[in-house]
């Protein structure tokens, strides 16, 4: 064999460029990334083609799918199931539906203030509750939740009580600009938002302070030994959540202009974190997908079947722990080894 055949391989082990972009993961049909593009692309869509009432639908999804991510932050990267994520979500939407109601209409400022009065909660409340793990996590979160919950409902004068708060003006996007009262325009507004969310989320999750949660969740012990102050970053893992979920919560209201107990009750918290686990705990997709799942399932397929839903979502839940244990996120991973196996062969 001479020089030059020594540098080349033989042709038949080459493969085209076209055929060895199109095998990496990060391009095949069923990466995440493709996922992920298909989503953006039927939002968009339905943003145009779809009826009012699967628009307004999606646009309830995307709130509840930032309580879902605001769970699976404490969930999935910290280690720390919590049933109490509704707390922040109910201070965020009662705060936006308070200064709507007293003229003040720009969303902007609405969001503003919806994350800063869930963050302020949230600080309060985490500097107890981060101090507790596992179960006793979970009761704690449970009655921080229930604690608030009661409060929106005896409180009358400043939430309305049981019949909440009605009549809630329509939301300007920006000083200047007009009121959204279709619900199309309030699906681009709510989509928008959410956009920016997520990828702040993202940007955050996969930077540095993930690896930090992440290490927490999986060896506490080690990072307390290197000198990391553990609770000083749970904390402020559990402030952040708690503002996603206040941002959902302005969302909420900003959709239905109307707040009641009954959107930040037990319900609520348990659906939420059942979507979590069927979607997939450690993954912000998965959060929307099983957000999606659950408020699908109550909306739309509950129809033919009043009455049904919980069944419904137990069974989801049922098939989602014995046939996807890492949830519907972990099902392109899946998909991936199967193809890998099929090539390979026997």
């Amino acid at each position: 064999m001479n020089q030059l055949d020594a540098r080349t391989p033989p042709h038949r082990d080459r493969q085209p460029l076209r055929q060895l972009v199109l095998a990496h993961p990060a391009t095949t049909l069923t990466s995440p990334r493709s996922i992920v593009s298909y989503a953006v692309i039927c939002l968009l869509a339905a943003g145009v083609v779809a009826d009012a009432y699967t628009v307004i639908t999606l646009a309830r999804i995307l709130a509840v799918g930032l309580l879902a991510v605001s769970v699976a932050v404490l969930s999935g990267w910290a280690g720390l199931p919590s049933l109490g994520q509704v707390a922040p979500f109910a201070v965020g939407a009662y705060t936006t539906a308070l200064l709507a109601r007293a003229g003040v209409t720009v969303g902007l400022v609405q969001l503003a203030a919806a994350t800063a009065a869930a963050v302020l909660f949230a600080a309060l409340t985490g500097l107890a509750v981060v101090r507790t793990r596992g179960t006793a996590f979970l009761m704690v979160t449970l009655a921080v939740g229930e604690l608030t919950a009661a409060a929106a409902t005896r409180w009358t004068s400043l939430t309305g009580g049981s019949d909440g708060l009605a009549g809630i003006p329509a939301v300007h996007p920006v000083w200047g600009a007009p009121a959204l009262t279709t619900d199309r325009q309030v699906y681009w507004y709510i989509l928008g938002v959410t956009a920016v969310v997520v990828a702040i989320t993202v940007a955050v999750l996969r930077s540095p302070i993930g690896l930090l949660l992440t290490g927490i969740r999986d060896h506490e012990v080690r990072m307390r030994a290197c000198g990391h102050p553990v609770n000083a970053y749970l904390l402020a893992a559990y402030t952040a959540a708690g503002a996603i979920a206040g941002v959902g919560g302005a969302l909420l209201v900003t959709i239905g202009r109307y707040i009641s107990p009954a959107d930040v009750g037990f319900d609520t918290a348990a659906l939420v974190l059942l979507a979590v686990i069927i979607g997939g705990a450690a993954s912000v997709g998965g959060a929307f997908a099983g957000a999606a799942l659950i408020v699908g399932t109550r909306d739309w397929l509950a129809g033919p079947w009043p009455g049904h839903a919980p069944l419904l979502v137990g069974a989801m839940l049922i098939a989602a722990v014995y046939l996807l244990p890492g949830g519907l996120s972990s099902l392109t991973h899946r998909l991936h080894q199967t193809r890998r196996r099929r090539e390979v062969g026997p």
